[in-house]
């Protein structure tokens, strides 16, 4: 089959490959539905998009994930098994699993999409792998789907749970602040470039003093940057003032600041 494999030169890898790689039974006319993004479906008679499988994508995902959490880590509590699964679940978390399986090369755009590189974007890769999920599920039932589930985000719930306070670093540094009455976190953000390729730059304020900044392709992105380093600023100040007082000087305050810590306030 020709690069151009649906014959709209919508030049693509052959979506066979990424059957192989997938490793589950799945219909070529199911993967190509879960493969075709609705930019793609405007411009050629409104064929079915993978937005439908998507939906249904995410609950089996999210199912999953729950599951091997709830099981894997008996003794987390409510909390941060909701943080560590909002971490693995996030988009960002299934774009990079899409860009392991090369998921952008056998999207179905359209042009312009394709000319803003859609590629590579976040949002479609991360909805596109949830479609492809939902369509296992359909056509495999829900043991091969977990099945798949489990091998390409394994290894994304073991990292997660190492990350302690940057499972979410908004939230931690939320639970920071209360906890020694600092104020709540201001955060201020500032956009630049074209509409398809924006950039964000985040401050972060708290009581009146600028602790962190960060910048991102999303808001969101640039948040989590600055209030990881206002948190490592504030803990780095605590361990600072515990160890001119009950350590010797230089002597680490536990947390330190670092970013697989544990939570704060757990």
């Amino acid at each position: 089959m020709s690069r151009a494999w649906d014959g709209d030169n919508n030049a693509g890898r052959d979506p066979a490959e990424l059957r192989r790689a997938l490793g589950v039974p799945i219909m070529p006319n199911s993967l190509d539905r879960a493969l075709t993004h609705r930019s793609y479906a405007y411009e050629h008679a409104n064929p079915p998009t993978n937005e439908r499988l998507e939906f249904l994508g995410d609950s089996v995902l999210g199912l999953v994930v729950t599951d091997t959490l709830f099981r894997g880590y008996p003794n987390l509590p409510e909390g941060q098994l909701a943080k560590l699964r909002a971490a693995v679940v996030q988009m960002r978390a299934l774009a990079e699993v899409a860009r392991e399986l090369k998921l952008g090369s056998y999207v179905r755009l359209g042009r312009g999409e394709e000319v803003t590189g859609g590629r590579n974007k976040s949002s479609i890769l991360a909805d596109t792998l949830e479609a492809v999920i939902g369509a296992v599920y359909i056509d495999c039932g829900l043991a091969a789907a977990s099945g798949l589930v489990h091998r390409l985000f394994d290894p994304v719930i073991e990292r997660s749970a190492r990350l302690g306070a940057g499972l979410d670093w908004k939230t931690s540094l939320q639970e920071l602040t209360a906890a020694q009455m600092l104020g709540v976190p201001d955060y201020q953000v500032e956009e630049s470039g074209p509409d398809h390729q924006k950039s964000f730059r985040a401050v972060v304020r708290i009581g009146g003093r600028e602790l962190g900044s960060g910048s991102g392709r999303s808001k969101k992105e640039a948040e989590q940057q600055a209030a990881e380093a206002a948190w490592n600023a504030i803990t780095a100040e605590s361990g600072a003032a515990s160890g001119n007082g009950d350590r010797p000087q230089g002597d680490p305050a536990g947390e330190g600041g670092q970013a697989g810590g544990p939570a704060p306030g757990r």
